[in-house]
């Protein structure tokens, strides 16, 4: 008898009857902060599950359940065109790129093979991971901190360096009334600038922080404050004989003049993205030759397989990926997924290395997920987990609004004309 495709697919599944149930949601806190997770239900009894970015709205996952029931999930291209125009910049992405990562997860788990084979293979079997590590005004204390990460194992490091620092030093900051206590003007026109004392402390600060954790370590630096590009230029100059691994979001990322001038002007690479949605919107940025390191967070650019076409532009233009993520171990799942099956990529944030249990929110995987710095990319089909962790869930269900699964039929029939043409 001739074996027929459907005999080396999962007995499980029959996946092209596989059709999409429902949808529902989790609110959780201090995974590592506010996160919804989404789990789409099928009806053959096998779900999937995404993550929308940490501080979105749960309302960005919701408002696409009624145009995904009905549908068969491994369509995962031909969703995400549906749905994409429901997503913009930053966290008004997360519905749309959490949803693709459920669908990757489902698609996965039909055909039985991991996410990463879905794009395209994988280049490694391990993801280097970066340790996010909270600020200290104490340069020793901040060097303590990346050292005792250093010794968790950590290859990789990140602290924010910025105005944070000078706000209580007298005369390291010029700034208009009340501009120091605003975060909603954008860089450029805050009117804040840093004078040469200010500098001069930055550079003291960071050259404490260097000799303590030292010189054979990759140390990249974040969070610089609202400041406008000439600030921006000083302090990136300054900072130079400290080698960082790079300059992280000085403007914002729509600036691509901007990011120009400055990518010009150090010699420490530049960094951005973390807040870009889709593959046409880091084009700009790749075209103009106006950054050094791609930065996409992957609930923000697109979910798994936009990101690895991200990731794959800005390897023609010669730009590593780096991965933004501060997420439960679901979307940093995805991304490990991205980052095993994209050729350029450099390191994958990790934002959680103090929450207790973190890799326990999963199970079926190592615990704890990071060994060395590094995750072991799962070979287990779609995200690589077998379940999540209800006990733990519901531990870290948000007080707030502590949504565990609930039923979401009165999303079932939101109805609108979504074509966006004549």
């Amino acid at each position: 008898m001739t074996a027929r495709p459907e005999d080396h697919v999962s007995n499980y599944s029959r996946p092209s009857d596989l059709r999409i149930t429902d949808l529902r949601i989790a609110n959780l806190v201090g995974v590592p902060f506010r996160s919804t997770i989404i789990r789409i239900d099928t009806n053959q009894g096998i779900s999937g599950y995404g993550e929308v970015r940490d501080g979105a709205s749960k309302t960005y996952a919701l408002l696409l359940k009624s145009r995904l029931i009905g549908e068969n999930p491994c369509n995962v291209d031909k969703l995400f065109r549906k749905i994409k125009q429901f997503g913009h910049h930053a966290r008004q992405a997360g519905g749309v790129c959490g949803v693709e990562m459920a669908l990757m997860d489902l698609a996965g788990k039909a055909y039985g093979v991991p996410a990463f084979v879905l794009a395209g293979g994988k280049f490694r079997d391990r993801v280097l991971c970066y340790a996010d590590t909270p600020s200290s005004p104490d340069p020793e204390e901040m060097g303590k901190r990346l050292a005792q990460r250093r010794e968790h194992g950590y290859q990789f490091l990140k602290m924010d360096v910025g105005i944070g620092l000078l706000r209580d030093v007298p005369d390291c900051l010029i700034a208009p009334p009340g501009a120091l206590r605003t975060t909603d003007t954008m860089h450029p026109f805050t009117g804040i600038q840093v004078t040469a004392k200010g500098v001069q402390r930055l550079v003291e600060y960071v050259a404490t922080v260097r000799d303590l954790v030292g010189y054979d370590v990759p140390l990249a630096v974040d969070h610089f404050g609202h400041i406008a590009l000439d600030s921006c230029i000083r302090i990136g100059r300054a900072l130079e004989p400290f080698t960082l691994a790079w300059l992280e979001d000085m403007i914002p990322w729509q600036l691509t003049g901007q990011w120009r001038q400055l990518t010009e002007a150090v010699s420490t690479p530049t960094c951005t993205g973390e807040d870009i949605y889709l593959k046409e919107n880091f084009r700009p940025l790749l075209e103009n030759e106006a950054v050094r390191v791609i930065h996409p967070d992957p609930a923000s650019s697109g979910g798994i397989l936009e990101t690895k076409k991200i990731g794959d532009l800005a390897e023609e233009y010669g730009v590593p990926m780096a991965l933004h993520m501060a997420a439960s171990p679901i979307a940093t799942l995805a991304a490990v997924h991205i980052a095993a099956a994209t050729q350029n990529f450099l390191v994958l944030e990790h934002h959680a290395a103090d929450v207790p249990r973190w890799s326990d929110l999963v199970t079926g995987l190592p615990s704890p997920l990071i060994t060395d710095g590094h995750i072991t990319v799962p070979d287990t089909p779609g995200l690589g987990f077998t379940d999540i962790n209800e006990e733990l869930f519901r531990e870290h269900l948000d007080p707030a609004d502590p949504v565990f699964f609930d039923d979401t039929e009165a999303w079932n029939g939101e109805r609108s004309h979504d074509r966006l043409w004549s």
